[in-house]
Protein backbone atom coordinates (compact mmCIF):
# COMPACT_ATOMS: atom_id res chain seq x y z
CA UNK A 1 0.00 0.00 0.00
CA UNK A 2 1.48 3.22 -1.25
CA UNK A 3 1.88 6.06 1.60
CA UNK A 4 -0.48 9.40 1.40
CA UNK A 5 2.20 10.95 -0.19
CA UNK A 6 3.06 8.51 -2.75
CA UNK A 7 -0.40 8.38 -4.12
CA UNK A 8 -0.50 12.05 -4.32
CA UNK A 9 2.28 12.68 -5.89
CA UNK A 10 1.57 9.80 -8.61
CA UNK A 11 -2.09 10.84 -9.13
CA UNK A 12 -0.32 14.45 -9.91
CA UNK A 13 2.74 13.59 -11.61
CA UNK A 14 2.89 9.97 -12.81
CA UNK A 15 2.33 8.26 -15.58
CA UNK A 16 1.61 4.66 -15.85
CA UNK A 17 4.12 2.41 -17.50
CA UNK A 18 2.47 -1.00 -16.89
CA UNK A 19 1.74 -3.68 -14.15
CA UNK A 20 3.75 -7.29 -13.61
CA UNK A 21 1.74 -10.41 -13.02
CA UNK A 22 1.68 -9.63 -9.05
CA UNK A 23 -0.18 -6.35 -9.53
CA UNK A 24 2.34 -3.92 -8.79
CA UNK A 25 2.01 -0.58 -11.09
CA UNK A 26 5.31 1.33 -12.37
CA UNK A 27 5.34 4.59 -13.30
CA UNK A 28 7.77 7.12 -14.80
CA UNK A 29 6.99 11.18 -14.68
CA UNK A 30 4.65 12.78 -17.15
CA UNK A 31 7.54 16.02 -17.78
CA UNK A 32 11.08 15.30 -16.96
CA UNK A 33 12.95 18.73 -16.18
CA UNK A 34 15.83 20.02 -18.49
CA UNK A 35 18.85 17.88 -18.42
CA UNK A 36 17.56 15.29 -16.04
CA UNK A 37 16.23 11.34 -16.61
CA UNK A 38 12.70 10.83 -15.41
CA UNK A 39 12.27 9.34 -12.00
CA UNK A 40 10.41 6.15 -11.63
CA UNK A 41 8.94 4.48 -9.51
CA UNK A 42 6.48 1.15 -8.51
CA UNK A 43 3.05 1.37 -6.17
CA UNK A 44 3.16 -1.99 -4.46
CA UNK A 45 0.07 -3.65 -4.77
CA UNK A 46 -0.40 -4.57 -0.16
CA UNK A 47 3.00 -4.21 1.80
CA UNK A 48 5.58 -2.27 0.09
CA UNK A 49 8.65 -5.45 -0.63
CA UNK A 50 11.31 -4.76 -2.83
CA UNK A 51 11.83 -8.47 -3.38
CA UNK A 52 8.43 -8.47 -4.93
CA UNK A 53 9.72 -6.68 -8.11
CA UNK A 54 10.20 -9.23 -10.81
CA UNK A 55 13.53 -9.12 -13.00
CA UNK A 56 12.09 -7.76 -15.85
CA UNK A 57 10.88 -4.46 -14.25
CA UNK A 58 13.81 -4.45 -11.74
CA UNK A 59 16.41 -3.66 -14.80
CA UNK A 60 13.62 -0.99 -15.88
CA UNK A 61 13.66 0.52 -12.74
CA UNK A 62 17.51 0.85 -11.96
CA UNK A 63 17.76 2.57 -15.60
CA UNK A 64 19.04 -0.10 -17.04
CA UNK A 65 16.94 -0.44 -20.30
CA UNK A 66 15.08 1.98 -21.60
CA UNK A 67 11.35 -0.34 -21.51
CA UNK A 68 11.09 -3.09 -19.26
CA UNK A 69 11.72 -6.85 -20.83
CA UNK A 70 9.08 -8.66 -21.79
CA UNK A 71 6.71 -10.87 -19.03
CA UNK A 72 5.37 -13.27 -21.53
CA UNK A 73 6.15 -17.15 -20.94
CA UNK A 74 7.32 -17.96 -24.58
CA UNK A 75 9.95 -15.29 -24.45
CA UNK A 76 11.36 -17.05 -21.38
CA UNK A 77 14.38 -19.79 -21.61
CA UNK A 78 13.19 -23.27 -20.79
CA UNK A 79 15.87 -22.54 -17.61
CA UNK A 80 14.75 -19.31 -15.86
CA UNK A 81 12.71 -19.95 -12.98
CA UNK A 82 9.52 -17.64 -11.83
CA UNK A 83 10.00 -14.89 -9.73
CA UNK A 84 9.62 -15.60 -5.95
CA UNK A 85 9.57 -12.41 -3.59
CA UNK A 86 11.12 -13.15 0.11
CA UNK A 87 9.38 -15.43 2.03
CA UNK A 88 11.12 -15.38 4.73
CA UNK A 89 9.01 -14.89 8.03
CA UNK A 90 5.80 -15.67 6.29
CA UNK A 91 4.27 -19.14 6.67
CA UNK A 92 5.78 -20.18 3.25
CA UNK A 93 9.28 -20.03 4.67
CA UNK A 94 11.53 -22.59 4.16
CA UNK A 95 11.40 -24.88 7.12
CA UNK A 96 13.77 -27.38 7.27
CA UNK A 97 13.72 -30.72 8.90
CA UNK A 98 13.93 -30.31 12.87
CA UNK A 99 12.94 -27.24 12.84
CA UNK A 100 10.71 -26.14 15.45
CA UNK A 101 7.47 -25.09 13.48
CA UNK A 102 8.02 -28.62 11.71
CA UNK A 103 8.18 -30.62 14.83
CA UNK A 104 11.31 -30.14 16.48
CA UNK A 105 12.22 -33.39 15.80
CA UNK A 106 16.24 -33.45 14.05
CA UNK A 107 17.79 -37.08 12.98
CA UNK A 108 20.77 -38.36 15.06
CA UNK A 109 24.35 -36.77 14.44
CA UNK A 110 26.12 -39.31 12.19
CA UNK A 111 29.38 -40.80 12.73
CA UNK A 112 31.09 -38.04 11.37
CA UNK A 113 30.94 -36.01 13.65
CA UNK A 114 33.00 -35.30 17.13
CA UNK A 115 32.50 -33.19 20.13
CA UNK A 116 34.59 -30.66 20.91
CA UNK A 117 36.35 -30.95 24.17
CA UNK A 118 38.84 -28.96 25.80
CA UNK A 119 42.70 -30.25 26.51
CA UNK A 120 44.17 -29.49 29.88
Amino acid sequence: MATVGTRIFTALFGKRVGEDRFGNVYYTEKKAAEGRRTKRWVVYKGIAEGSKVPAEWHAWLHYTLDAPLSEKAEDRYDWQKEHLPNLTGTKHAYRPKGHEYSGGKRAKATGDYQAWSPEG
